[in-house]
This record gives C-alpha cells, sequence and structure tokens, in this order.
C-alpha cells in the first residue's frame, strides 16, 4: 500500500478533570466486565468512521485541531472507560475494560495528518461515488486489538497538503477508532454525537445527551450463566490470550470493490409501495414493508441478480444477514444509555431462482418476506439473545460466497455530526467485515437513505445497474442516484 497520508504528530488526549465534576477520579471499581455479546466481537477489528468536512465555515486547521482535542478531553470525562483499556486478567480468565488512573495515564492517541493531496483532492474524496479505499483507510486511525492490554480509542484529524496556517474554508477529514469489543454502532454514535455537543460548546450532559451507562448487569441471557457463557465465548474464539485471534482474515482490497449510492425519501416510498403492491407482495406479505426491509431486499436481490451466473438457481440458497440493536427488546430492557454490545442477528435464507425473476419485482418481494420472517422468528422473540452462543457456528455454516451481510442503520443520523462548523460533506463506515456489506446510514436531506455497498470487484457493475434499473422503475424516481447528484 502506498502511502498517501503523512504523520504530522502524535500525542495523547486526558480526560478533563473540571468536566468531570464530582470527585477525580472516580472512586473504585475501575473495571466493567464484559458481557457475552462483547465477548463475541472482542477479535473483530476495530469500528472505524470517517467523516469529510469542507466548506467556508471550516476554520483554520490549528483551531479544528485545538478544538476536537479539548471536547474530546471533555466527553472522555463523560465517557471515561473509553479512555481505559481492554484488558486480560489471567487468574479469572477474564478480558475487562479497566480504567484505573494507570490505565487511564497514557491517554487516547490523538494523530494529526496531512493527506498528500490538495484541497479539492480532498474533496473529490468526499464526492466521487466509488470509494478510494487506500485513502479512506490511511485516513483513520490504526487501533491494535491483537494483544491485550489494548487501547479502546483513537482518532486522527487530516489536513491536505495545500491547507496550511492561514484562512479556514478549506478541506479536513476526522477518523475515529473504537474497539468493537466494547461498542456496537449505537454506542459509537452515542459517543460521537456527545463528543460533536461537546465542541459546539457546553456539557453534553447539559445539552439533554443521555449519559452513558457501562454496567452489563441487564445483558443477561435466558437459560445459561450469563458469567459462564461469556467466559467460555472468549476462550473459543481466542484461546491464547492475552493474544486475540483474529475473527476472520483482512479483505483483499485488490479484489474488492467499495461504491455509495443514496436513496430520496420519494424512491424509499415508491419501492415500498411496488413491491407492497405487487401480486407476489400481496401473497407474501403480512406487516407494513419498513424502510430498512425494503433497501434490504433491494440490495440482496441486486447482488444475486449480479451473481447469476456463478449461482444454481434452482439448487443454491442465499443468505441476507440483519444485526439488529436488541437494548429494548431485552427483558428488562437495558437502560437508554447503555454502552456496549447489544446487538442480536437473524439470517434470511432463499433459493436463488426465488429472488432472479424476469422483472425482478416477485424477486423483491420474495426478498421481503424473507426477510420480514428471519427477523419476526429471530428478533420478535421474548429474548433475541437467547441464541447467541450459536451464532458463529451457524454463520460459519453459510457456503462461501452465498451470504450478504447488512450493517449500521438508516436510523444513525451521521450527517447531524457537527462539530461547530457545519454538517459533514461524507461519512463512511471504513471497517469491512467481511467480502459483502450493505451499510446504510441516514442521509444529509430529510429521508434520504445513503446506501454503501462492498462487493467483489467483477460484480459492483452488475450489481449497480440491477440497483438503478429497480429504482428506476419506482414512479417518483429522478434516475437512481448514486452519492452525489
Amino acid at each position: 500500500m502506498s502511502s498517501l497520508v503523512r504523520v504530522l504528530a502524535v500525542s495523547h488526549v486526558l480526560p478533563d478533570e473540571v468536566a468531570a465534576g464530582g470527585a477525580w477520579p472516580p472512586p473504585p471499581p475501575h473495571v466493567v466486565e464484559l458481557s457475552f455479546l462483547d465477548n463475541l466481537q472482542v477479535s473483530k477489528a476495530a469500528i472505524q468512521r470517517l467523516f469529510f468536512y469542507d466548506g467556508g465555515s471550516l476554520p483554520p486547521f490549528e483551531s479544528v485541531d485545538r478544538s476536537l482535542q479539548s471536547s474530546l478531553a471533555a466527553v472522555l470525562a463523560i465517557f471515561l472507560p473509553l479512555a481505559g483499556k481492554l484488558a486480560y486478567l489471567p487468574e479469572p480468565g477474564d478480558v475487562v475494560i479497566d480504567y484505573s488512573p494507570d490505565a487511564v495515564s497514557p491517554g487516547v492517541k490523538f494523530v494529526e495528518a496531512e493527506y498528500s493531496g490538495s484541497v479539492d483532492d480532498m474533496r473529490r474524496l468526499a464526492s466521487d461515488d466509488e470509494h478510494h479505499t487506500e485513502a479512506f483507510l490511511q485516513l483513520v486511525p490504526e487501533l491494535e486489538v491483537s494483544m491485550l492490554p489494548a487501547p479502546l480509542l483513537a482518532v486522527q484529524v487530516t489536513r491536505p497538503r495545500d491547507d496550511h496556517a492561514g484562512g479556514g474554508g478549506g478541506a479536513v477529514a476526522v477518523g475515529v477508532a473504537i474497539h468493537h469489543g466494547v461498542a456496537d454502532g449505537q454506542s459509537v454514535w452515542q459517543f460521537i454525537k456527545a463528543w460533536a455537543a461537546a465542541a459546539r460548546g457546553g456539557s453534553p450532559a447539559g445539552q439533554g445527551l443521555v449519559p452513558p451507562t457501562f454496567d452489563r448487569s441487564r445483558i443477561r441471557h435466558p437459560t445459561a450463566d450469563s458469567h459462564e457463557l461469556a467466559h467460555t465465548i472468549l476462550h473459543k474464539m481466542s484461546p491464547a490470550l492475552p493474544m486475540v485471534t483474529p475473527r476472520s482474515k483482512p479483505a483483499d482490497m485488490a479484489q474488492q470493490r467499495r461504491r455509495t449510492f443514496l436513496l430520496s425519501a420519494g424512491e424509499i416510498q415508491s419501492l415500498k409501495q411496488r413491491i407492497s403492491e405487487s401480486e407476489t407482495g400481496g401473497e407474501l406479505l403480512h406487516n407494513r414493508l419498513s424502510t430498512y426491509v425494503a433497501i434490504s431486499s433491494l440490495a440482496w436481490t441486486s447482488i444475486v441478480r449480479a451473481k447469476c451466473g456463478a449461482l444454481d438457481a434452482a439448487a443454491d440458497d442465499v443468505y441476507f444477514m440483519v444485526s439488529a440493536d436488541c437494548r429494548r427488546r431485552l427483558r428488562p430492557p437495558a437502560d437508554e444509555g447503555y454502552f456496549g454490545n447489544c446487538i442480536a442477528i437473524a439470517i434470511a435464507r432463499a433459493s436463488a431462482g426465488e429472488l432472479l425473476d424476469d422483472d425482478g419485482l416477485a424477486g423483491l418481494a420474495r426478498a421481503a418476506a424473507a426477510i420480514q420472517a428471519a427477523i419476526r422468528d429471530e428478533l420478535e422473540l421474548e429474548d433475541p439473545v437467547g441464541g447467541a452462543e450459536s451464532w458463529a457456528e451457524r454463520l460459519a455454516a453459510i457456503p462461501r460466497g452465498r451470504l450478504t451481510a447488512a450493517g449500521s442503520s438508516h436510523r444513525f443520523m451521521a450527517y447531524e455530526t457537527d462539530f461547530g462548523w457545519g454538517a459533514p460533506s461524507r461519512v463512511e463506515l471504513v471497517t469491512v467485515y467481511g467480502n459483502e456489506l450493505v451499510a446504510m446510514l441516514g442521509g444529509a436531506a430529510d429521508g434520504d437513505v445513503q446506501v454503501s455497498v462492498v462487493l467483489g470487484r467483477a460484480l459492483m457493475d452488475a450489481f449497480a445497474d440491477n440497483f438503478r434499473r429497480q429504482v428506476v422503475a419506482c414512479p417518483n424516481s429522478t434516475v437512481s442516484r448514486s452519492r452525489h447528484h
């Protein structure tokens, strides 16, 4: 990989004791035991999010840098465990969040960097539908997770090469990495929302944001001993602790393409209406069609159609994995501010032939029905985490090349992440788990949904054609648009 980004400085940010209020440091214990849902994610790569900002309201880089560091210090006082480490305790054999004074004292790594391109080049990175994956990966900080103790958070802010001291109005990229063993997508956005509020001025707690809760006591398995289950999962996933066994090999970027599409509120509504009012939809769909299921069906069928030459329509099954926040589904529900992993999965299954009809509409309805059924049967239960111990085995049993995973959520309002200089021009998930991923985010305009897709290089053009064709067929479509018009 060629170097597109040059590190200018590395500093470390400590929690702001004044912002914390009350006694400092907080009284012990300074340890959070991970839940069995956390331990399922300990061996995964960190969650990396990338934000691009530009325009006249953007201050000079030095001001951006100072603001991000001071507000990060303020928000760390509230999210104190994130300033600590993921640590292995040999005696009980557990992995915990250690936020003792010794663990917190090194601070959170904060990288200042320079992109080799110009301001216009960075703006093109933010506007191109096709991801410059190599650049994106270098614009987010690395977080070493393969050996414990491991940091939980790192930040990188990057300027273009020609954007030096002086007036603002240039461009900047802000990258964030959070250890997946302590946070899911909901938790990541909870932290970023609080950080942005602190950057705009004042305490996040004073701006109506719910304070985080790190207590894992409500994450309970319905039948097994939750602590014993957590221990079993941990050592099954990583038998050589404190060395962490990677869940999967890094994706081969040379064989992969990543691209982003944008669906307007009108296009989404027309898509839902077409599927629901179709003959097949009328027969199979018994619940109201949600935005999530409609877009997932569009993406899934477009991927299957792109692979049609490699699939036996009659004999090959294909699968679509849904990841759902289950904080409110637990009994009792987790606290509103719960910070940790609280995700359950559901796996939809259909034969390739069912999704490959001539006009695509019946296939969309069958995909939607399969996804609805998986959600109903696996997530809308008295306790949706009851099968957690078998999730990894179920996924491993799916034949290679047959599984598409959905990540993130259109309910994450990423384009509201304002650090004091306006909304981002682009937000992306840089980390990819698996070879096929569909990631949704709430778009910049009300009701829009951003759909970012990761696929094998040879499949992306066919996918895009299928995806566009179905959206263009919607009465309210102006043309199927990519992310930028």
